[in-house]
């Protein structure tokens, strides 16, 4: 049979309706996520370019931590997926709670360094002393947030595993609701408030994280979820051997993750070489490309989820072609997606009433190259996410990524902004040249069958 027809074969029946059951709620908690951003940089962007550019910064640097954090779960999402797959629900609980307890500790660390090194991590990406003032003092407040996004996240995965995301997607949209309200009250000092300006949406960050947090637990633990786990649970799972798998897996990705959201920042930096216009630009522009991004996030996360099933289930004939599915899809709603960027960047650029015309036009183009970013994205996204680390592949992903971006990219990025004096539309199109290494070596490997492995020995 040919590629096609074995694809077509085991892809048929439901495979798509639970790809895209399990996909839309987490695209749905990706957009909302991405929302709380620009949320903060609307309403920011109506005091001044300063207050953009400051929270786009320190927003990058709270992303590393997130991301960190999320890279931390990670071998607790490949375990859960996998412990699903071959029915083991006690394993899926217990990976759960020790999920939970690694993502605490890691999120403790991130707290204490943001709020003793605020402005050295400032003055990493710009020289303006107002926008380092500015947004250290965002950096101090929304750190405390940490800790309830490794609440969330750590329960979020184990809701994926069970393709329950949409559970942790409903409190993710009351947490969100709650910040632009907070928001909308605290920056502008609205029902006998003061006016806190970049304070008051920190603030209101950390208030919506508590009430995320407080809702999610209230509803698993009321009713005696499988994911509801105890002390007992913790303790059960704290043996040598379930540490080690777990760190064996996480610490890889995690460290991948770091260098990867790194090289963002990197990029940020190297941006903002250009000035603050250019800053304010790429400011706007996180959100945006956030958003568009958020539907082929949560394809890649729900292939991952279905990939470790059928992973953990040993079914390998079937899940090498549904991989190849999966990042075909991937790729034609990428195009879509990009499509629609292009159409709406009209009303998306007028939401952002306090730029200069200049900026407004640097965006504009910005908004073109994204456009081509989004297809660029889409395979390697799908293909490291949802397949290679379904199957435990994280070292591959490290290697490939840290070639990629920080031998290829970062530094072509920045001998054109340094040496070249290149315009700020050029440097942000140099930052693409990182995704066309990692077509390459995604297809080699998927293709070599290697990264088809079962995690849990069941």
């Amino acid at each position: 049979m040919s590629l096609l027809s074995q694809v077509l074969l085991h892809t048929k029946g439901d495979f798509f309706r639970r790809l895209v059951a399990i996909a839309l709620p987490i695209s749905l908690q990706t957009l909302l996520l991405s929302s709380r951003g620009l949320v903060d940089v609307l309403m920011l962007g109506q005091l001044g370019e300063s207050e953009i550019a400051a929270v786009g910064v320190a927003a990058r640097a709270t992303f590393v931590s997130t991301i960190m954090l999320i890279g931390i779960s990670a071998g607790g999402a490949l375990l859960s997926a996998q412990f699903w797959g071959a029915g083991d629900r006690d394993g899926v609980r217990g990976t759960t709670a020790l999920t939970w307890l690694m993502s605490m500790i890691f999120a403790f660390f991130t707290v204490v360094l943001f709020v003793i090194y605020p402005h050295d991590i400032m003055a990493l990406t710009t020289d303006s002393e107002v926008v380092n003032d500015l947004g250290s003092q965002y950096l101090v407040i929304t750190s405390l947030s940490m800790f309830a996004i490794s609440c969330v996240n750590s329960m979020a995965i184990g809701l994926r595993a069970m393709h329950k995301p949409g559970i942790s997607t409903f409190f993710s949209a009351i947490g969100i609701a709650s910040n632009v309200v907070f928001n909308w009250i605290l920056i502008f000092g609205k029902l006998g408030f003061p006016a806190l300006g970049i304070k008051g949406a920190a603030i209101a960050t950390v208030i919506s994280g508590v009430i995320e947090v407080a809702c999610l637990y209230s509803y698993l633990y009321s009713r005696n979820h499988l994911l509801a786990f105890r002390i007992t649970d913790i303790i059960k799972v704290l043996e040598l051997s379930n540490v080690a798998r777990f760190l064996k897996l996480s610490l890889p990705t995690t460290f991948n993750f770091l260098a990867w959201s790194g090289g963002l920042f990197a990029y940020h930096a190297i941006m903002g070489q250009s000035g603050v216009q250019g800053l304010a630009a790429l400011s706007v522009m996180t959100p945006v490309e956030s958003i568009s991004l958020s539907l082929l996030i949560g394809l890649s996360n729900a292939a991952a989820v279905l990939i470790g099933n059928q992973l953990g289930a040993r079914n390998y004939e079937a899940v090498y072609y549904q991989a190849i599915g999966v990042i075909v899809a991937n790729f034609i709603t990428a195009i879509f997606m990009s499509g629609m960027l292009y159409l709406l960047q009209i009303p998306i650029l007028n939401s952002f009433s306090a730029l200069t015309e200049e900026t407004r036009a640097l965006v504009e183009k910005f908004m073109l190259i994204l456009s081509l970013g989004i297809v660029l994205r889409s395979v390697p996204m799908i293909a490291i996410v949802g397949v290679l680390r379904a199957g435990g592949d994280v070292k591959f992903c490290l290697g490939q990524d840290l070639i990629a971006q920080w031998v290829i990219g970062i530094p072509l990025a920045a001998f054109a902004a340094l040496y070249l004096n290149a315009s700020p539309e050029w440097i942000y199109l140099l930052f693409l040249s990182e995704e066309a290494v990692k077509w390459v070596g995604c297809y080699f490997r998927v293709r070599s069958k290697k990264w088809m492995r079962n995690l849990i020995g069941s």
